[in-house]
């Protein structure tokens, strides 16, 4: 694993709202580690540090406790909806070579045939990696793609190691005019305010 996902942790014995409140103030964040049969463990983290590294979407952080090396995969980030800011983290133990169930984010590059565009209809998708080797997105090429042209999860070119999870059936890129529905709607919007305008008038004669 890089040296860039360790991250000092440090065992925390005491719970509660107050004492994680007082843990943020001091620019930690409280976590929960659990998985592979053994008991949970409650750690704090350095908040900035663990900022960081979570703008990486399924983020494996290698955590220093007390000398013992812990792999983790980030599960769960819960922050105030206010201020954004990470409230407490769940991180799930993993070794090397474990296959683990992952949602990877969708990216799209390149420039339909022009007058089209390219919708995405699914954000993510489930994937099965290995633990210490999960790929940051998925991209797919949309060069050239003209109307009425489909991409479905079983099409998407898959990074190395990694397997579809998802109903492979799954509608993913959409290629449409975007003029054509809103254009047909419109219209059907006018016709009808005009048949509105009209009716009073016609009962005024």
């Amino acid at each position: 694993m890089a040296d860039n996902n360790k991250v000092a942790a440090e065992l925390r014995e005491k719970f509660g709202k107050g004492f994680a409140r007082r843990l943020r103030a001091d620019g930690k964040i409280p976590a929960v580690i659990y998985g592979h049969g053994a008991e949970p463990l409650h750690v704090a983290l350095p908040a900035h540090r663990v900022g960081l590294l979570l703008r990486k979407a399924n983020a494996i952080l290698e955590l220093d406790l007390d000398g013992t090396t812990h792999l983790t995969l980030v599960k769960d980030v819960q922050k105030d909806p206010v201020r954004q800011i990470i409230e407490h983290l769940d991180l799930i133990v993993v070794r090397k070579g474990e296959k683990v169930e992952v949602e990877v984010p969708v990216h799209l590059e390149g420039e339909t045939y022009p007058g089209t565009i390219a919708m995405l209809d699914l954000n993510n998708l489930r994937l099965q990696a290995e633990a210490t080797n999960i790929p940051e997105r998925i991209v797919i090429s949309v060069e050239g793609l003209e109307e009425g042209t489909q991409i479905h999860a079983k099409d998407v070119e898959l990074p190395s190691g990694s397997v579809l999870v998802d109903d492979e059936d799954l509608l993913v890129v959409n290629v449409i005019v975007p003029s054509a529905g809103r254009g047909e709607d419109e219209e059907e919007s006018e016709a009808a305010e005009e048949t509105t305008e009209a009716a009073p008038a016609e009962a005024a004669e």
